[in-house]
């Protein structure tokens, strides 16, 4: 498993493709944004533009555990964690418990899995409280996959440093 890090524009789903993409094919993306908005919507569809053959794209935008539970052997990508956890958020879901069970599912793969986040931690301290949980909730998941993690990369600037190991 590897936990693929770093801000806005970063690179770092490309990074987490590429990853993948020297397996052979199919490989799963698990995509969990949704499109609230026609900004969103066009981001969305640009990402999928973007991606390489031989990519089956799931939208799970909360059952990530049992998602990666029903991939079975085939690698699979989860782009991205923070955009799960806001989701989780602001539709009022425990936190907690859909972290443990994602790690679970994530404990029980054999497959070859990579997963996306943002790093947002590194900025100013967020005006709401809202803000707050959901900075200190994604440190607190990011610490908790990256101790299970076999790497960890930063994604800064397009360029991937190793931070694990």
């Amino acid at each position: 498993m590897t936990l693929v890090l770093g801000g806005a524009r970063s690179g770092k789903s490309r990074h987490a493709e590429a990853l993948l993409t020297v397996l052979p094919p199919p490989w799963l993306y698990l995509a969990t944004g949704q499109a609230w908005d026609d900004e969103m919507a066009d981001r969305i569809a640009r990402h999928r533009a973007a991606r390489a053959p031989g990519w089956r794209t799931d939208e799970v935008p909360l059952a990530l555990a049992g998602a990666l539970d029903d991939a079975g052997a085939m690698p699979a990508l989860v782009d991205c964690l923070t955009l799960w956890l806001s989701n989780l958020l602001l539709g009022g879901h425990d936190v907690t418990a859909a972290s443990d069970a994602l790690l679970t599912a994530l404990e029980r793969r054999a497959a070859p899995t990579v997963l996306v986040s943002s790093e947002v931690g590194l900025g100013l301290v967020p005006e709401t409280a809202l803000g707050r949980r959901f900075r200190d909730e994604a440190g607190l998941l990011h610490q908790r996959i990256a101790d299970h993690a076999g790497s960890v990369r930063l994604v800064v600037a397009g360029l991937a440093m190793h931070v694990k190991p």
